[in-house]
């Protein structure tokens, strides 16, 4: 191991010459500072405790050379933003600053995570696997460590307070073929599949174990102690009034929610829920790399329904706040989902939408609730049929429109739910059974048993009856 103190030295002296810098940060840009003799000293300092054959990523070619990259050590470290503030006559703990950059050129290059924003809360602290996600939340001294200098943190003016970040739940996942992106943070703007898609295993456990609705508020990248890159504008923000007291309200910003709030009793539901749930998502899955056709079309089919059914979740805050020239095309993508669960690769194209209806009432056992489910199931297939050949939808109201969606957006969710507790990983089809059990009084039990089994062992948050 290279001794790092000659490098420790370096940055303490260079942070000491930052006081006779310019005081305007325009004058001292990253590219100004670069050219400044001291600079040379510090490269020297991390060829020594950072040599390029284990710290590629540090180093860039100038002239045939390989350098110290100064894009990477003033601007991704924090060390220019350090020195800025040094010039500036703020207070910096200049030692800590010291220790931080050191770990940030000697440390091995971090492993790209892709974290979501979710639009809810969950108690700090927590932490459920779901497969190679992680659903979490952090303190806000945890969140500003993951940053290159978190010394800086509540020193540079317009800066992220982190607190607003206390009890958001992120899921994040390792990527260890995603290389770095520095090219700044990215939202929906760029090519390829939505993010929701993208992570569809691991936002589905969560969109079925509760009603309330879940969708992703931001995309970004993390590299542990090298990059943290939220972009504050994504974070959906509140102002909140709070008496103090003395009669004089007090206005703070707060992260704007959502409705997935879970409480800390909740907690070993929601992680043996998540846990039952990935588990038969991973099954059917495995399905992909099957050579056999039924598990692979079978794996696509839940893929399908299920990036259908988060794409209409991430385009619906509320269930008020739905656009009404997209409620139409809400509808269809919860038909589509339900659709791509409820056919079989052993159907012919006669009795498509009595297949239909019949399959999606046989996954519930209470009479009535079998009928309102057929039901439901008839008019959703209707207007499917009318949306795609471009027939008038109904006669109906703003509230009335968004009232079915609602009622529509849940029954997918119960029978996504319903299918994945049923059918199984093996080379036999639910059809079949669904049909059985929906012609045969006494082969019913096939369908109650293991859905009554699974809710009494992982019951989701609003108790779904069988």
């Amino acid at each position: 191991m290279e001794d790092t103190t000659p490098l420790r030295r370096a940055v303490l002296t260079w942070l000491q010459e930052a006081r006779d810098l310019p005081s305007v940060p325009q004058a001292i840009t990253d590219v100004a500072l670069a050219s400044k003799p001291g600079f040379s000293a510090l490269g020297n300092a991390i060829v020594d405790a950072a040599p390029r054959s284990e710290h590629r990523d540090l180093y860039g070619k100038t002239d045939g050379d390989w350098l110290p990259r100064w894009s990477t050590l003033l601007g991704e470290s924090g060390l220019g933003d350090a020195t800025r503030l040094v010039a500036q006559g703020v207070t910096v703990p200049v030692e800590s600053v010291a220790n931080s950059f050191v770990a940030f050129c000697t440390a091995p290059a971090p492993v790209v995570e892709e974290w979501l924003l979710l639009n809810g809360e969950l108690p700090v602290g927590t932490r459920i696997p779901l497969g190679l996600y992680t659903l979490q939340s952090f303190t806000a001294e945890e969140l500003e460590h993951m940053g290159p200098m978190p010394a800086l943190c509540g020193l540079q003016p317009g800066g992220f307070e982190f607190r607003l970040l206390e009890g958001a739940p992120f899921l994040h996942a390792p990527n260890p073929e995603r290389a770095p992106d520095r090219r700044g943070p990215s939202w929906f703007a760029f090519p390829g599949p939505r993010p929701e898609a993208r992570h569809w295993r691991a936002l589905l456990p969560l969109i079925l174990w509760s009603a309330d609705l879940l969708h992703v508020d931001a995309v970004f990248d993390v590299e542990r102690g090298r990059r943290f890159d939220l972009d504050p504008n994504h974070v959906p923000t509140t102002i909140r009034t709070y008496d103090r007291g003395d009669g004089v309200p007090d206005e703070v910003d707060a992260r704007d929610i959502g409705p997935f709030d879970i409480a800390l009793a909740d907690l070993p539901r929601l992680q043996a829920f998540c846990a039952a749930v990935t588990a038969r998502i991973d099954a059917v899955m495995d399905g992909t790399t099957s050579d056999r056709r039924l598990p692979k079309r079978r794996a696509r089919r839940l893929e399908r329904a299920a990036r259908h059914l988060v794409g209409a979740y991430q385009r619906t805050y509320t269930d008020d706040g739905v656009w009404p020239q997209e409620a139409d095309e809400l509808h269809l993508d919860y038909v589509i989902a339900l659709e791509a669960l409820m056919t079989s690769p052993l159907d012919n194209h006669e009795g498509i939408t009595k297949r239909f209806q019949t399959r999606m009432a046989t996954l519930f056992a209470d009479p009535s609730m079998r009928e309102r489910v057929r039901e439901e199931a008839r008019k959703a297939y209707g207007k499917r049929s009318d949306y795609v050949h471009g027939d008038v939808l109904g006669d109906l109201t703003e509230t009335q429109q968004l009232a079915e969606l609602r009622a529509l957006r849940l029954l997918t969710r119960e029978v996504i739910l319903r299918w994945l507790v049923l059918t199984p990983s093996d080379t036999q089809d639910l059809a079949p059974r669904l049909d059985a059990a929906a012609d045969c009084i006494s082969c019913a039990h096939l369908i109650e048993e293991p859905l009554h089994a699974f809710f009494q062992q992982s019951p989701p948050q609003d108790n779904i009856r069988v």
